[in-house]
């Protein structure tokens, strides 16, 4: 007989993970190999752009380097992050307001571990899968912000601090990613200019996840522009090398906060965490070095807008309603009526393909999967244009035709 696990059994996969493991078993290889579609992957090109700069292809190690790395981060690269916002952004931050994580999730999962039991999280009811796994094994306290069809996907600055029913000691931290994943809306200008005041307002905060915040026409869009005293607020903003600057596997991220805040991260690094690689942070801090950032954002720009307008174009003619915003490298789509997302990836999968399902994204589902559970996303899904070559746009535009006319057919037919 099978001992008893001493480890939780309440710890399913990340959605996207339960896609690619379903997709291996369809298919007999994992996504990613040769002939494969990695519609449903989150991840950029990690080759240089058209017009980009080149990816540091090494890094120096001295003997320094091989001790302990330090709580908080390397100096160099807290450096060079403060230096990135206060170049770009025109904020004011420090050194000392930068935290670095092994990667942007961790970060993520840090702040909403130390969050004290008044506070309650707000977040879109269509988000990134990983944050309802995050808010479940933290025991955060949350509602979500409906994201609909009549407000497009985008709602109100102001309906993420509705106040309605609570009472004076509870305190609201709203979670926006930002260019927002996967719906691409993003908020910029004076909109995002209002959300960072509301923010910085008594018994409000915001995790602002800025892992897209190349992925604009604006060529750069962060929250930092418009937060005024960040060292008397409960703004966090999260960022990492993993999307704009190329280099996912390096697994660099970081918290901006307040001193108190990144202070009480740095306590939790110390017996926690242990630090980050200090070769990763090194290459992390070449890769913002100023005139390469600045390179980095048009060719961003250009390419993922390009990628973004002809994949939306291809989708509409298809068929499909596209619902997706001006950010980001993603599509967020809507099926015919009558075919679910499920049902769509079960007949991608026989094609070496395969999309997020909107119910992965879905904030408000069960964290175990309950099928009794009928979520209002069933027909929507995230189509990822981000690890995609120019040169694969009219197979792609193909398969997802090909898939749709068989639908239909079969409809037709009755089967």
């Amino acid at each position: 007989m099978q001992r008893e696990s001493f480890l939780s059994d309440d710890c399913p996969p990340m959605g996207i993970y339960e896609t690619l493991y379903a997709f291996r078993d369809s298919f007999g290889q994992f996504m990613g190999t040769p002939g494969t579609h990695p519609w449903s992957q989150g991840f950029p090109l990690t080759t240089p752009l058209p017009g980009g700069p080149s990816l540091p292809s090494s890094v120096a190690v001295t003997w320094e380097d091989r001790f302990y790395p330090k709580a908080w981060g390397h100096p160099r690269l807290r450096e060079a992050i403060a230096e990135h916002y206060n170049g770009f952004y025109g904020s004011q931050i420090a050194p000392e307001n930068v935290m670095v994580f092994a990667g942007g999730r961790p970060g993520i999962f840090s702040v909403l571990a130390f969050l004290k039991n008044h506070v309650e999280v707000r977040i879109g009811s269509i988000e990134w899968p990983a944050y309802l796994d995050i808010l479940t094994q933290t025991e955060t306290s949350w509602r979500v912000v409906p994201f609909t069809r009549e407000n497009g996907f985008h709602p109100a600055n102001s309906a993420y601090f509705d106040r309605a029913g609570l009472n004076a000691k509870t305190r609201l931290l709203a979670i926006i990613s930002n260019p927002g994943n996967p719906t691409g809306h993003t908020r910029h200008g004076d909109e995002l200019r209002e959300l960072m005041a509301i923010a910085q307002e008594a018994k409000n905060g915001i995790l602002l996840d800025e892992a897209y915040e190349l992925f604009h026409h604006s060529t750069g869009v962060s929250g930092i522009a418009y937060v005024d005293d960040l060292d008397e607020s409960n703004v966090f903003l999260s960022g990492a090398c993993t999307k704009g600057l190329q280099c996912p596997g390096i697994r660099v991220g970081w918290i901006i906060a307040s001193r108190r805040n990144i202070e009480t991260l740095s306590n939790f690094s110390s017996f926690g965490m242990g630090g980050v690689s200090h070769p990763s942070q090194l290459y992390a801090a070449e890769l913002l070095e100023p005139k390469r950032v600045a390179q980095a954002r048009d060719a961003v720009a250009a390419h993922y807008g390009m990628q973004r307008e002809r994949y939306g174009a291809a989708f509409r003619n298809m068929g499909l309603t596209v619902h997706t915003g001006d950010g980001g490298f993603y599509h967020w789509l809507e099926l015919p009526e009558g075919l679910n997302a499920h049902e769509f990836n079960r007949r991608l999968f026989k094609r070496g393909a395969a999309i997020l399902e909107g119910f992965d994204c879905d904030m408000a589902r069960p964290h175990a999967k309950d099928p009794s559970y009928r979520s209002p996303y069933g027909s929507f899904f995230r189509f990822s244009f981000g690890p995609l070559l120019p040169e694969t746009f009219d197979s792609d535009v193909a398969i997802m035709a090909e898939v749709l006319d068989q639908y239909r057919a079969d409809r037709a037919a009755g089967r």
